[in-house]
């Protein structure tokens, strides 16, 4: 593969033909290279990381991608306990990427899914929703630790000399050049590049100093997460419990074990959390109904605010986000991390189809292409759990009544469940090519 680099940008990557870096004076008047990148990608998170393989795959090695943080191995690899309903389309994108082999045997693929709703103290909780979770032949979704995930795609960075590590460090200025932007990094370094993407999760402080502001709102409910092993075998199904202070989701993972995902009011959260873990343990499993025998916690437990965002603008002046520094969605469906490989593999479709025309990659037209395909799509999703996490965490009767009548009536149309699993499987609306398995 040739790509063709804009005749505007040559000052700014003709280092890269010459191996040799512009030079500028530091405050102490001695000289120090500056390093030109084509992108730099501030975020090693899964969505940073798929998207520098996507841009290093694609272009054979021929665009030159720095990627920063502030640790590495990501810090996902080492502590983070949470696990994803990992879509087949991320999946697919994972394959293409060459990461899947890595992280699948340690990948449960779920094959049915029920859904309850009820109080906490009610003796019975009946199913109100069952459906096999398979399209074409393959499960809709694996559930997969969060740290496999990163861990693949973080092993698979060292596979492209393309992608620098810039690491550990991070981005804490970026100013207009002609052709660029030059990027101040913690550790004193400058670097030139033709687009920034930030990859930085929620807090994302470079989309603060990019001027883009965001919609959104907290929620009265804190998240709760921790790994279980149970007497009696999950059999690959995914249980959903809608209680009223939130949903409390059974995510099965090898072996007699799951992963618990679980949003409880904030204020009953902070008692939960304080108890020790025979009593922490004593309420999981009051919420876990007793339907795979004891339990007993393989891994710790973890909590964090719940709240959504929206970016009002996912780019700017050689500026883009990706991830959730673009959305931050309630975790009541689990679609965050497929929405953040969504992103990634828009933004690397796009960008990758600019250089092989030889266009400027931070041209404000090329990424206005990249918006328009998914602030949409985030939009609605993000409004989507809203108002899903608004309904099931009602206790009110009418509400009640009204939402287990329509779940009971899907239960009843198989057509409806299918698009639902169609739906978790990521397999619908305007599809970049990883996410088909395909490559860019």
């Amino acid at each position: 593969m040739t790509l063709r680099l804009a005749g505007a940008n040559e000052d700014l990557i003709s280092p890269l033909a010459n191996g040799v870096g512009n030079v500028s004076s530091n405050a102490g008047g001695m000289s120090s290279p500056v390093s030109s990148y084509d992108v730099v990608i501030s975020g090693a998170s899964a969505a940073g990381l798929s998207l520098s393989l996507a841009l290093a795959k694609a272009s054979e090695g021929e665009l030159r991608i720095g990627l920063v943080d502030r640790t590495w191995p990501p810090s996902a690899v080492r502590n983070d306990v949470r696990a994803y309903a990992f879509s087949a389309a991320s999946r697919h994108m994972m394959d293409a990427l060459g990461a899947w082999k890595s992280a699948a045997p340690h990948a449960q693929p779920v094959r049915r899914i029920e859904i309850t709703d009820s109080r906490l103290d009610d003796g019975i909780r009946p199913v109100v929703l069952t459906y096999d979770n398979e399209v074409d032949g393959e499960p809709a979704t694996h559930i997969v630790p969060g740290s496999e995930i990163v861990s693949a795609l973080a092993a698979r960075v060292a596979d492209f000399l393309a992608i620098e590590r810039l690491m550990p460090s991070e981005v804490t200025s970026f100013a207009g050049e002609t052709s660029g932007l030059m990027l101040t990094l913690a550790d004193g370094r400058q670097v030139r590049t033709r687009l920034l993407v930030s990859a930085e999760g929620r807090q994302s402080s470079l989309r603060e100093k990019a001027g883009i502001k965001i919609i959104g709102w907290p929620y009265d409910q804190t998240g709760i997460v921790t790994w279980v092993a149970h007497e009696r075998p999950h059999e690959a199904t995914a249980v959903q419990h809608f209680l009223p202070a939130g949903p409390f989701a059974i995510l099965p993972l090898i072996g007699n074990q799951s992963c618990i995902t679980w949003s409880e009011d904030a204020g009953e959260a902070r008692r939960i959390l304080a108890l020790d873990e025979s009593a922490f343990m004593a309420e999981v499993d009051k919420r876990f109904g007793g339907r795979l025998g004891e339990i007993a916690m393989v891994a710790g437990r973890q909590s964090w605010p719940l709240s959504m965002h929206l970016a009002r603008s996912y780019v700017a002046d050689r500026f883009a986000l990706i991830g959730d520094a673009a959305h931050g969605v309630h975790p009541i469906a689990g679609q965050g991390l497929n929405l953040a490989l969504r992103d990634a593999a828009a933004l690397a479709e796009v960008l990758i189809d600019a250089a092989r025309l030889g266009l400027d990659l931070g041209n404000a037209e090329i990424l206005s292409r990249y918006e328009r395909w998914r602030r949409f799509d985030s939009a609605v999703s993000t409004a989507t759990f809203d108002g899903l996490n608004r309904l099931f965490s009602s206790d009110n009767a009418v509400v009640r009544a009204i939402r287990d009548a329509g779940l009971g009536l899907v239960d009843r149309m198989p057509v409806v469940k299918q698009l639902l699993v169609t739906e978790a499987a990521g397999l619908s609306g305007d599809l970049p090519r990883l996410l088909r398995g395909e490559a860019i």
